[in-house]
């Protein structure tokens, strides 16, 4: 009996399974109407990722119509739209912690509300589980009328800087830009006070990077040379010479900047780099007509 009942056990097992693999093949894998999509952008030193599903125009009137004027929106399809900070953002001028939030609007003709929602569970709008209170900021941004339409929903990003960014939100003939901006320059100042300034084995490298940022960024040029110097002395290169040759070009130093770019020049032709070649000759006209 014992035998018998196992058996009948394993059969019935066998047969759930072979029902839930029948149920499963028929049913019909079809697109879906509001397909899914990730969109990751670094700006700065952080990565920005955008989680949101993309409805189409299809004939449709979208705002003002589909999507009322003065109501809030998902900002897409389906869930709600996710919006992931890897640090702390500011999205115009507020701030915003590292971490996932929900992104919503309140769409109008001409100023748009953007919410930053830290309740990422809701399906659609939210519907009388939204609550304003877990909203962390909401802002308005001035709406964008564009001259040829954009049939599929999209998010994307534009004007990116060593710092910022622009988010577009953009369907229809409406785009709706949220500027992104982030703190490179805390960070980028103490790795350089760690790994230059306290460093106990400077590379290169390292000097190298540090000089450049200094001299990209407006600082201590006197102190940009320096590290590029030392950076030169111990293993030129010519996109480092010519680095070089710019900071002292920078700081008058004409005949210096002229010698340094010469000697860039020689080193980018033994590594048949005309690119650079070019780089420190119009280095050389730009030196020449300053003198």
């Amino acid at each position: 009996m014992k035998n018998l009942f196992s058996l009948k056990m394993v059969w019935a097992i066998a047969l759930a399974v072979f029902l839930m693999g029948a149920e499963a093949s028929a049913q019909i894998k079809m697109p879906s109407a509001s397909p899914a999509a990730t969109i990751k952008q670094t700006i700065g030193l952080t990565d920005v990722t955008v989680e949101y599903s993309r409805p189409s125009m299809k004939g449709r009137k979208i705002f003002g119509d589909l999507e009322a004027y003065g109501d809030i929106w998902r900002t897409g399809a389906n869930a709600s739209t996710k919006l992931t900070f890897s640090d702390e953002v500011m999205l115009e001028g507020n701030k915003v912690p590292a971490g996932q939030y929900a992104l919503y609007t309140i769409p109008g003709e001409k100023e748009w509300t953007v919410i930053i929602h830290k309740n990422t569970k809701h399906w659609g709008d939210g519907g009388n589980d939204y609550k304003p209170e877990e909203d962390l900021v909401r802002f308005k941004v001035n709406a964008k009328k564009l001259s040829d339409k954009v049939e599929t929903f999209t998010i994307g990003f534009a004007d990116l800087t060593n710092n910022g960014g622009t988010m577009q939100i953009m369907w229809e003939n409406t785009l709706v830009p949220v500027k992104i901006t982030t703190d490179v320059d805390t960070r980028v100042m103490a790795q350089i006070q760690e790994k230059v300034v306290n460093g106990t084995n400077v590379t290169p490298g390292l000097y190298a990077a540090a000089a450049s940022y200094y001299a990209d960024n407006n600082k201590d040029l006197k102190q940009a040379l320096a590290w590029m110097k030392q950076a030169n002395e111990k293993d030129p290169k010519f996109w480092t010479l010519h680095q070089q040759a710019k900071i002292q070009a920078k700081l008058n130093d004409y005949k210096g900047a002229t010698a340094t770019a010469q000697k860039s020049i020689e080193l980018a032709k033994k590594e048949n780099n005309s690119d650079y070649v070019a780089l420190n000759e119009k280095l050389l006209a730009e030196i020449k007509n300053k003198k």
